[in-house]
Order: structure tokens, then sequence, then C-alpha cells
């Protein structure tokens, strides 16, 4: 009977750890300096940001229907 309640205090010894900080979940996008963003609608529910004119355009022949909303 000594063996099993030695056994037990162990196993709870485990459970009495305090639990691991969570991390900070990041939801956008940091913003870089000198650098204008361009932001595209290509559908219903698909937007992208785009660094240049050129982008811009390359996206533009993909999908036709793209609309700029920044």
């Amino acid at each position: 009977m000594k063996a099993r309640t030695t056994e037990w205090s162990e196993r709870r010894q485990h459970k009495n750890t305090m639990p691991r900080k969570k991390k900070q979940l990041i939801l956008t996008q940091p913003v870089k300096e000198g650098l204008k963003a361009i932001k595209v609608r290509l559908d219903a529910r698909t937007v992208v940001t785009l660094a240049s004119k050129k982008a811009l355009e390359f996206w533009r022949q993909r999908y036709p229907a793209l609309e700029v909303i920044g």
C-alpha cells in the first residue's frame, strides 16, 4: 500500500506544473517605412498586398476585374 501512495504523489507533482505562456498572435503585417503598399481585391475573398505598379499590372493581366482597395 505504501508503494502505491508514493507512485500517486510522483504523478501528482507533474500535474501541478505551471502552463506555458501563450504567444500573442500577429494579425496584421508590419508597416515598412518608405514602401507604399497597394491593397488589391482579386475576387470576393482574396486580398493581395502589392509593392509596385509593375506587380499591379501583372495581377491585372491575370484578374481583369481586380479592385484597388487601398
